[in-house]
């Protein structure tokens, strides 16, 4: 029982880790690289668009997306890991 609880204890702290981790690069994303930068990037032009626009707007949400495929892949290995995943 007490190897279980263990084994379970280390499960929940993988997990929140991610979590932590998935967090911060979406707190970077959304509040650092399109509001704080913003300034610092308005000169910056890819394809006639402004670098500092494209990340408010699109690379915030392309970011996001690519963190919820992160998040269920990584997610999938930890379940594998601690033997919960799903048959």
């Amino acid at each position: 029982m007490s190897d279980n609880k263990q084994n379970m204890t280390a499960y929940w702290k993988a997990n929140v880790r991610l979590i932590l981790g998935c967090m911060i690069v979406w707190a970077l994303c959304s509040h650092v690289i399109a509001i704080f930068l913003r300034p610092a990037l308005m000169g910056i032009e890819i394809f006639n668009i402004d670098i500092g626009f494209w990340f408010g707007q699109q690379g915030s949400m392309l970011t996001f997306i690519a963190i919820i495929f992160f998040y269920s892949w990584r997610m999938n290995k930890i379940d594998e890991a601690f033997g919960v995943h799903e048959e």
